[in-house]
């Protein structure tokens, strides 16, 4: 049993997710069936979500809040997540759900002295010097945990389900770094207690990452501040941490509307968990990607 502590912010913090009343149109990226039902289809019963490495960057008691864009300019983002037990698909209730990923170009919070991708000051301007095209300068993708740097903490927080396994957060659609295809980062925790100062105890039962097909992608990096970022990007099929399988793997379902994705996008996935066990991202190889080349 490990303890971990959430410290909660003044309900005046924490806003009303929502993008408003655009109209979204679905974006079919993997096969499975896409459809406007955030909770997930019955096709994502009995499976067990992927597991991925906890990555570097991680701080644990964040923020407890569903608003966590703080003052980061990007396309507004919609991310719902439904928890299920993936041997019974009942949803998973009260679970504490993180999410953390970096901003447009590349930076994480807690760790802006890193960079984009671990070169040092901030993100990068111009094209990289002193290393060979395509060679990452941060740390590895499956890297241990690095201590923060910094006090700042955006993009981050963490968040209750409902009663339905449910939980929606409000953030940007993430940038990317070099060495990484777009993501963010996750974890689940079960068996801990909310109290009055937020989430205490328990265990991470779920520690994974969520990804975006290559047509999102592709159509983010014309929009500002994405154009900004020269990194050089990994794409989704040469990432070391995507098994490619899908949503099971965490591939996002997202709507949006092609002409003026600027207005949001909607993401969503249904994530199956198994509560008893304990997956705390730690230790965990990076995996290659199943159409990865050599």
């Amino acid at each position: 049993m490990t303890r971990r502590k959430v410290v909660a912010v003044g309900a005046g913090a924490i806003a009303a997710v929502g993008l408003g009343g655009t109209a979204f149109a679905t974006n079919a990226t993997d096969g499975h069936k896409q459809g406007a039902d955030s909770a997930g289809s019955a096709e994502d019963c009995y499976r067990l979500t992927s597991e991925t490495t906890e990555g570097p960057y991680y701080i644990d008691a964040d923020k407890l809040r569903r608003d966590i864009t703080e003052d980061k300019e990007g396309i507004p983002l919609a991310l719902t997540l439904k928890v299920i037990d993936f041997e019974t698909c009942r949803p998973v209730r009260n679970a504490a759900v993180d999410i953390w990923h970096c901003d447009a170009v590349g930076v994480y919070s807690g760790y802006e002295d890193v960079g984009n991708g671990g070169g040092g000051g901030p993100a990068p301007t111009g094209a990289p010097t002193g290393a060979p095209t395509g060679t990452p300068t941060g740390p590895p993708p499956g890297g241990g945990h690095q201590e923060p740097t910094d006090d700042s903490r955006y993009l981050r927080g963490t968040w209750r389900t409902d009663r339905h396994g449910q939980v929606t957060f409000r953030t940007v659609f993430p940038g990317w770094y070099q060495g990484r295809c777009v993501h963010i980062h996750t974890k689940v925790h079960v068996d801990g207690e909310w109290t009055d100062a937020g989430y205490e105890g328990g265990h991470a039962c779920h520690t994974g990452q969520f990804f975006f097909d290559e047509e999102s992608v592709l159509a983010s990096a014309q929009l500002e501040p994405y154009a900004s970022n020269t990194a050089e990007r990994t794409t989704l099929d040469e990432d070391t941490i995507y098994d490619g399988s899908g949503t099971q793997g965490g591939l996002l379902r997202l709507r949006y509307d092609r002409r003026h994705l600027a207005k949001g996008v909607h993401a969503s996935l249904t994530v199956g968990v198994d509560p008893e066990s304990t997956n705390d991202g730690q230790g965990l190889p990076p995996r290659p990607s199943a159409s990865a080349s050599s």
